[in-house]
């Protein structure tokens, strides 16, 4: 009896998490790094925060727990999370009950493969109350950087054939809207170009074989680059999936709309592709422009056996069979991978191209439901000092479907992990733009648990206002601390040329189970800016927590339900704002210094600027 085919989604929830192979790093690894030194815990109301020394060459750092000095310690990952470790020097453990002690061990970590031993553990004990009070201080006269935004070289998106499309989503024309989503990333966001799979998708046509013979026709690539570049927006030229003619296994494949993921029947001819696309593109959009503002990427995540058919091996000689055709076309076109899963497969890569001399322009790997690690320790040490490190897809989630992104919980999330990134990453790029997705199936509803910043109806999320909250600070990164019971508050804060100070605060956990919020996690804060012109502001607050720019729950007070009507379409777009804690009030900054005080929630965002009025007054 034949069995019923699965579903992409079913096969996804078996195949997700099975690695495709060791891919070896034999003579490469490095010894483990020590153990961090200096851990102590800070407790206060509904967290302990741990601290330590950092340790040269790693690239991050594991923090288990325990119910007793001996353990036994386990992770504190999160179900939802792929990495559970942290970049910096500092965790929040938010998972525990007031007055119950728990016990911790950090370690260091090398590669993903090299973890030290874990150091000597370390007691806290959550408080049921206290003052839960934060001073946030910031220097308006302390110029630390130019404002670093990761956000803006690059955005993912659904494949690039979705702008096409005809069809109607929850009433919503696809192709139409999807290209407004990525219109409204440049235009608003700053974003310049677009990630997005299935380039060499059979849907656009790109290689047939006619009596043997291969034939290529990028008709359907140049109307969807031509759609992108109308937009101003460039792509990241992800170079996959297999076309079904070159394909050795054209039944391997991943997602609903079938992509194949088997390597190539024949690597010349595979190689003969790439060349010829870029050959056209070249012809097409100009070489100095592609030089210049494109970039072309192996594969995606073949590190997982949901997304490549083949063996770690085999999928290193497709990079560099790949890297080679790239290259021919012009030598200054950037290439790069492995465009992992979860930090797989850097080190590897790194060993790889060493001994092959395939070119690795930049490094790309992915994360989900955490702060990007630290791979710079990796790269000094192949002597790559300098090559950009690009995160071509991160996000609070991996999973389809699964809601956490949808609330303030992602607003406060997505500010983490960009101020965590910024300055050491070239580009963290969200993953996606738009809820017009279809890789395990169309949105059944609004809110579905969309992997985008946008909903169908481009209606904007909380994730969305703040990333549109980072754009709007100054050009000048401002000296900026926080202290008293911090938990997860954290500031970041610039100026304008024009005089004008901005200060993001937002305070968010990386525990999921406290999404919806945590009474004994918010906090009383204090912003005081000091270094200021004597004189009279104008201070405005915006604020991103439940019921304030958080366009769900307008839906839900109207009932909710799958989609909307068209009356409720337009109710929803009328209530999708930013919205104002308070009115805005002029405030004096004497002896230099000025204190705004408010209440912040766990999960939230408060934007504050400060506007320099006239002396007279008058804005």
């Amino acid at each position: 009896m034949t069995q019923p085919a699965k579903s992409a989604l079913s096969d996804w929830r078996e195949r997700i998490y099975r690695g495709s192979g060791d891919a070896g790093a034999a003579g490469t690894v490095p010894a483990a790094p020590p153990a961090p030194s200096g851990l102590r815990a800070e407790a206060g109301a509904g967290q302990v925060t741990l601290t330590w020394e950092p340790v040269d060459g790693a690239i991050g750092y594991l923090v288990h727990r325990g119910t007793g000095p001996d353990g036994p310690f386990l992770t504190t990952k999160q179900p939802d999370v792929d990495v559970p470790a942290v970049p910096g020097t500092r965790y929040v453990d938010t998972t525990g009950s007031p007055g119950e002690t728990a016990y911790y061990v950090v370690a260091s970590l090398g590669t993903m493969e090299t973890v030290g031993e874990f150091g000597p553990p370390v007691s806290g004990t959550p408080l049921a109350g206290g003052s839960r009070a934060v001073a946030v201080r910031v220097d308006a006269g302390r110029v630390t950087r130019p404002l670093p935004r990761p956000w803006r070289p690059m955005i993912g998106s659904e494949h690039l054939s979705h702008l096409l499309s005809a069809d109607r989503t929850g009433g919503r024309p696809i192709g139409a809207e999807l290209a407004q989503a990525l219109r409204i990333m440049r235009e608003e966001l700053g974003v310049a170009a677009v990630r997005a799979h299935a380039i060499l998708g059979d849907d656009l046509g790109v290689y047939r074989e006619v009596d043997g013979e291969p034939v290529h026709d990028f008709t359907g690539v140049d109307r969807v680059y031509d759609t992108l570049t109308g937009l101003g927006l460039r792509p990241v030229v992800e170079l996959g999936f297999m076309p079904r003619d070159l394909a050795r296994d054209p039944e391997a494949t991943v997602f609903e709309y079938r992509a194949i993921i088997s390597p190539p029947k024949d690597y010349d001819r595979w190689g003969d592709l790439v060349r010829a696309l870029v050959e056209h593109l070249a012809g097409r959009y100009g070489i100095e422009e592609l030089v210049r503002h494109w970039s072309f990427e192996v594969w995606n995540e073949a590190n997982l056996e949901v997304f490549w058919a083949g063996t770690p091996q085999e999928y290193f000689r497709l990079y560099d069979v790949t890297a080679a055709a790239v290259k021919s076309v012009h030598p200054d076109l950037r290439i790069g991978g492995p465009a992992s899963a979860a930090n797989g497969w850097v080190e590897e890569l790194l060993a790889h191209a060493g001994r092959s001399g395939a070119a690795v322009d930049f490094v790309s790997t992915h994360t989900y439901g955490n702060a990007p690690l630290d791979w710079r320790p990796v790269l000094a040490r192949h002597g790559r000092d300098g090559t950009p490190i690009w995160w071509t897809e991160w996000g609070p989630t991996p999973t389809h479907f699964h809601g956490i992104g949808d609330g303030p919980f992602g607003a406060a999330f997505l500010l983490h992990g960009m101020k965590s990134a910024a300055g050491r990453v070239a580009a963290l790029s969200h993953w996606v733009a738009s809820d017009h997705f279809e890789e395990l199936g169309r949105p059944p509803r609004l809110f579905h648990g969309g992997f985008g910043l946008l909903t169908v109806g481009n209606l904007r999320k909380p994730r969305y206002f703040a990333l549109a909250l980072a754009e709007r600070l100054g050009e000048h990164e401002l000296a900026a601390e926080t202290s008293g019971d911090v938990a997860g508050v954290e500031v970041w804060a610039a100026r304008h040329d024009d005089g004008r100070i901005g200060a993001l605060v937002w305070n968010g956990t990386l525990d999921q189970t406290r999404a919806a919020g945590a009474p004994l996690l918010d906090r009383r804060v204090a912003l005081t800016v000091h270094g200021l012109p004597d004189g009279r502001y104008l201070v405005t607050h915006h604020r991103i927590e439940a019921g304030r720019s958080d366009v769900r729950s307008v839906w839900e007070s109207m009932g909710g339900g799958d989609w909307p009507d068209e009356e409720q379409w337009e109710r929803l777009a009328a209530r999708n704002t930013l919205d104002e804690l308070h009115r805005p009030v002029e405030v004096m900054a004497v002896g230099g210094t000025l204190t705004v005080a408010f209440d912040l929630p766990m999960p939230a965002v408060s934007a504050v600027e400060l506007h320099p009025l006239p002396p007279d007054g008058t804005a």
